[in-house]
């Protein structure tokens, strides 16, 4: 059934690729986009079987992703942050995922992991109050997942996610920026909500394999790290993206006669040639990295093998040079494209803006997840949780 869904999408991603320009000026993803995606099935590839998923390979899932980037970098980037969601969701308690699925398995929901807000203990659950910043696809959401401390007599006791309706937040239009502009990645307010107990799931539970929804969701794909799955959903489009400005480029300076230069055709100009070998090599090494690790994790799993931590830094090592490398080839393709590259509208200047706006995000913090690999093999102590 997945290799039916991926040729759905991938027979979708020139209908993607004439509405990135429509993504970009909505400042959200088009809903015939998003309800073309669900038409593939592609939310259900990381959702549970027992709600109609396909608990699939995450390579597969990535690959997808990678593969909807390269067609528009917003729906790349909203696809797989909200099907990534479904992977979460089944690892949350029973009751919350049958309160969520459990009279429509398609509903969708966002999220924002930053501890912009927090949850406090009361008699059954939390009372939850925060402004979230950043959540990508919030529009296309009937639910989110909102991280924060979990506060009792005024001192944070655990981390993780709260669980909330769309009926008990608001969305605040504030999205305006630079790149990623069709990701509607707007700021959901929580004011004083109750939150069951059932709806929080702590990410110290995560870590340790301990998630309650591990009980009816016991596919290998649910005891990935959540230190590979949620850094590698932020790298995948980025390097999706890459691909993306890739064939742009290279489609651009087929066509392309330089005035400056009398005339000269570009693609007969041995420099950009050697551009292209050069910004290729580095897109295909950041993809193979980045699905490679995640590949490694998956088949230990299904052997009923432990991931050892020793992989599980260098993944988070690959995920942050992945998107290194994407940026930077995308960087030497734009800059000798020429002007024309410029003007509004055109895909190069577009992937260029949407990879370096994913690059801002924390999960691509270069130096952060270098330093953690870098304290492992010296034999200290990691303590940094993203891993």
């Amino acid at each position: 059934m997945t290799q039916e869904v991926t040729e759905r999408v991938e027979a979708l991603l020139p209908t993607l690729r004439e509405r990135a320009q429509e993504a970009e000026d909505l400042r959200r993803i088009p809903d015939e986009s998003i309800k073309a995606l669900q038409e593939t099935g592609f939310f259900r590839l990381l959702q549970p079987k027992q709600w109609g998923g396909y608990a699939a390979d995450p390579v597969v899932f990535y690959d997808t992703v990678r593969k909807l980037a390269s067609a528009c970098g917003s729906t790349g980037w909203v696809a797989g942050i909200v099907g990534v969601h479904n992977w979460h969701l089944a690892l949350f308690d029973q009751q919350a995922q049958v309160d969520v699925w459990g009279e429509d398995t398609e509903v969708r929901i966002s999220s924002s992991y930053a501890p912009m807000g927090a949850g406090t203990v009361v008699d059954g659950g939390y009372i939850v109050k925060g402004a979230w910043a950043w959540s990508s696809g919030s529009d296309h959401a009937t639910w989110a997942v909102l991280g924060g401390p979990v506060i009792k007599d005024g001192k944070p006791v655990d981390f993780g996610s709260f669980l909330i309706p769309r009926t008990e937040y608001r969305i605040d239009d504030v999205w305006n920026v630079v790149g990623l502009r069709g990701t509607g990645s707007n700021t959901v307010v929580v004011e004083d909500v109750f939150v069951p107990a059932h709806r929080f799931l702590s990410f110290r539970a995560m870590s340790e394999l301990k998630s309650p929804g591990l009980e009816q969701n016991p596919d290998p794909v649910y005891k990935m790290p959540w230190g590979t799955i949620h850094p590698t959903t932020i790298s995948t489009p980025i390097v999706g993206m890459a691909y993306g400005a890739y064939a742009a480029h290279v489609e651009h300076q087929g066509k392309r006669v330089r005035a400056a230069f009398a005339g000269e055709k570009a693609k007969d100009d041995p420099f950009t040639k050697v551009r292209v070998a050069e910004a290729s090599s580095d897109i295909d090494a950041a993809w193979r990295q980045l699905s490679g690790n995640v590949a490694d994790e998956y088949a230990l799993l299904q052997a009923g093998k432990e991931i050892p931590f020793d992989l599980r830094v260098r993944a988070r090592r690959d995920q942050v040079r992945a998107t290194g490398r994407a940026i930077a080839s995308i960087d030497k393709l734009f800059e000798a494209s020429g002007a024309t590259a410029l003007a509004n509208g055109t895909p190069l200047q577009r992937f260029w803006r949407d990879a370096h706006a994913g690059r801002v995000h924390a999960a691509n913090d270069p130096e952060r997840a270098y330093v953690m690999y870098g304290t492992h093999e010296f034999g200290l102590p990691v303590t940094d949780g993203m891993v």
